[in-house]
């Protein structure tokens, strides 16, 4: 019986790369493994056919003398060596095949290889940590020079943070032989898992620190000055690298990130880099047209003129009197939108005079007119 070409076994075209024959095999071992194909006799030699062809597949010299010469490769004729033909159908290192590709599956899920020798996670670098810092936008506004306090571990000083008493260096794990994991093989498969004497470390401490019992790091609240430049805004992120949490045994500090939120205001409504102020302004002025004066987020005030018959809603512009920006460009601008104020708590006098000016004002209120008029014609057209 003539054998299966291992480039169709494995449904990969002559010239995939080394990735797409190993995801291919990864796929074809999963599909047809005996333990997951009982009802099926022939699921075992499927199996094997499939791990012959990566066998030679995977090993660049096989898998172009295979490219030469097909199957007469590895029968003997050519230069085969005596290793028997590991292609579709024969008997191969077929544990060694599948189990390269186990320990790509489970090595990047327990941290990935350690590379040779007893090298090991000696040390792990420490966690990043957040810091929520609210401010005014007055702050916002012009920036500022904080001074925070954040709770944090810090490298031990009495073992310079190598977790050993009187800094002596930890040894090498007998367990793992410093890898940090261990392996064990069940059959086709090769079971990994963190080692138990280390917990992963690839090292053990015989005399612990007494401070920081082992660690190598303690807690401790750590004061930081910190910049916080104009024109940040909700949301904004600070990052100080290397002001995180110590690492675990001499790691590398992992960072610290500043989250900003800036505190509502009374007067001003932020909007990107714009600013929006809702003016007050009298019933007579809004008429009569006037000037009044307003605030500036820096502090400083601006004098507008309102232009007579002025409606509430109205908005007027000051130009670059708005927050400035975080990366660079010109500030925004401030809007002032007025709010027309209905008197209240009115004198005799007063109404007397409203009133007068009531029968006066039935063409000053074109608006009004328009409306009512507007209504009437509604109501009209309802009736008939």
């Amino acid at each position: 019986m003539a054998k299966r070409d291992v480039y169709e076994i494995l449904g990969v075209a002559k010239g995939a790369s080394a990735d797409e024959i190993k995801k291919a095999y990864r796929k074809k071992a999963k599909e047809l493994h005996p333990d997951r194909n009982t009802d099926n006799p022939k699921a075992e030699d499927e199996f094997k056919e499939v791990n012959g062809a990566y066998e030679i597949l995977k090993d660049a010299e096989k898998k172009a003398a295979y490219d030469r010469y097909g199957h007469a490769a590895f029968d003997g004729g050519m230069g085969g060596g005596g290793r028997g033909h590991p292609g579709a159908g024969g008997q191969g290192d077929f544990s060694s095949a599948f189990s390269d590709v186990f320990d790509d599956l489970f090595g990047d899920f327990m941290g990935g290889r350690q590379g040779g020798g007893g090298g090991g996670r000696r040390a792990s670098r420490g966690s990043d940590l957040r810091y929520n810092l609210r401010v005014s936008l007055e702050d916002a506004f012009a920036g500022l020079q904080k001074t925070i306090n954040v709770p944090t571990s810090v490298s031990c000083d009495e073992c310079d943070g190598s977790g050993a008493a009187g800094g002596a260096e930890p040894s090498t794990c007998p367990t793992c032989s410093g890898m940090g994991k261990v392996r064990a093989q069940q059959g086709f498969f090769t079971v990994e898992r963190t080692c138990p004497t280390c917990s992963g470390l690839g090292q053990i401490i015989q005399n612990p620190c007494k401070t920081c019992h082992g660690n190598g790091r303690v807690e401790k609240d750590r004061s930081l000055s910190v910049n916080i430049p104009a024109g940040v805004e909700t949301g904004t992120r600070i990052r100080l690298a290397g002001e995180g949490e110590a690492g675990m045994r001499g790691g590398p500090a992992g960072d610290l990130y500043i989250f900003i939120e800036v505190k509502p205001h009374k007067l001003f409504e932020r909007e990107a880099n714009n600013l929006f102020c809702n003016v007050p302004v009298s019933m007579a002025t809004a008429a009569l047209g006037g000037d009044i004066e307003v605030p500036t987020i820096d502090g400083g005030r601006s004098r507008v003129k309102i232009p007579a018959g002025s409606q509430s809603g109205r908005q007027m512009r000051l130009r670059a009197k708005g927050m400035p920006a975080l990366r660079g460009g010109g500030p925004g601008d401030m809007f002032i939108e007025l709010a027309v104020e209905t008197p209240v708590n009115l004198t005799g006098k007063q109404k007397e005079l409203l009133r007068e000016f009531e029968d006066l004002s039935e063409e000053n209120n074109p608006n009004s007119h328009n409306f009512f008029s507007s209504v009437k014609s509604f109501w009209e057209s309802m009736k008939s």
